[in-house]
Protein backbone atom coordinates (compact mmCIF):
# COMPACT_ATOMS: atom_id res chain seq x y z
CA UNK A 1 0.00 0.00 0.00
CA UNK A 2 1.40 3.39 -0.98
CA UNK A 3 1.41 6.29 1.43
CA UNK A 4 2.52 9.91 1.06
CA UNK A 5 5.36 11.44 3.07
CA UNK A 6 6.77 14.97 2.77
CA UNK A 7 10.57 15.18 2.88
CA UNK A 8 12.10 18.65 2.99
CA UNK A 9 8.96 20.02 1.34
CA UNK A 10 8.87 17.37 -1.42
CA UNK A 11 6.00 14.86 -1.47
CA UNK A 12 7.24 11.31 -1.92
CA UNK A 13 5.38 8.04 -2.31
CA UNK A 14 6.40 5.46 0.27
CA UNK A 15 5.37 1.92 1.05
CA UNK A 16 3.73 0.92 4.29
CA UNK A 17 6.37 -0.75 6.51
CA UNK A 18 9.24 1.19 4.94
CA UNK A 19 11.69 3.01 7.19
CA UNK A 20 12.48 6.70 6.77
CA UNK A 21 16.03 5.68 5.79
CA UNK A 22 14.63 3.26 3.19
CA UNK A 23 12.48 6.01 1.73
CA UNK A 24 15.38 8.47 1.61
CA UNK A 25 17.68 5.93 -0.02
CA UNK A 26 15.03 4.85 -2.53
CA UNK A 27 14.64 8.51 -3.54
CA UNK A 28 18.37 8.64 -4.33
CA UNK A 29 19.70 10.23 -1.14
CA UNK A 30 22.78 8.62 0.35
CA UNK A 31 23.35 11.33 2.96
CA UNK A 32 20.87 13.66 4.62
CA UNK A 33 22.72 15.52 7.33
CA UNK A 34 26.22 16.75 8.09
CA UNK A 35 28.34 16.54 11.21
CA UNK A 36 28.36 19.61 13.45
CA UNK A 37 32.13 19.95 13.69
CA UNK A 38 33.42 19.22 10.21
CA UNK A 39 30.34 19.30 7.99
CA UNK A 40 30.98 15.78 6.73
CA UNK A 41 27.98 14.04 5.10
CA UNK A 42 26.09 11.40 7.06
CA UNK A 43 23.29 9.00 6.20
CA UNK A 44 22.72 5.33 6.90
CA UNK A 45 25.69 3.71 8.63
CA UNK A 46 24.80 0.90 11.04
CA UNK A 47 21.16 0.45 10.06
CA UNK A 48 20.21 -0.94 13.49
CA UNK A 49 19.84 2.19 15.64
CA UNK A 50 23.20 2.03 17.42
CA UNK A 51 24.88 5.05 15.84
CA UNK A 52 23.54 8.56 15.29
CA UNK A 53 24.45 9.09 11.64
CA UNK A 54 20.91 8.85 10.24
CA UNK A 55 19.16 11.39 12.50
CA UNK A 56 16.22 13.34 11.05
CA UNK A 57 13.26 15.31 12.35
CA UNK A 58 9.84 13.66 11.94
CA UNK A 59 6.66 15.63 12.57
CA UNK A 60 8.64 18.19 14.58
CA UNK A 61 10.38 15.62 16.79
CA UNK A 62 14.15 15.86 16.41
CA UNK A 63 16.85 13.22 16.74
CA UNK A 64 14.78 10.42 15.21
CA UNK A 65 16.84 7.52 13.88
CA UNK A 66 15.74 7.16 10.26
CA UNK A 67 16.79 3.50 10.21
CA UNK A 68 14.36 2.66 13.01
CA UNK A 69 11.33 4.88 12.30
CA UNK A 70 8.65 3.45 10.02
CA UNK A 71 6.96 6.01 7.81
CA UNK A 72 3.29 6.78 8.29
CA UNK A 73 0.91 8.45 5.87
CA UNK A 74 1.24 12.22 6.16
CA UNK A 75 4.60 12.23 7.96
CA UNK A 76 6.71 15.34 7.54
CA UNK A 77 10.44 14.57 7.52
CA UNK A 78 13.12 17.23 7.69
CA UNK A 79 16.72 16.29 7.02
CA UNK A 80 19.63 18.14 8.57
CA UNK A 81 17.37 19.77 11.19
CA UNK A 82 18.54 17.44 13.96
CA UNK A 83 22.07 18.70 13.39
CA UNK A 84 21.04 22.35 13.72
CA UNK A 85 19.46 21.77 17.14
CA UNK A 86 22.76 20.72 18.76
Amino acid sequence: MKICVTVDGERLDARQGQTVAGLLMSSGRVSWRTTAGTGRPRGLFCGIGVCFDCLVTVNGLGDVRACQRLVADGDVVETGAADEKR
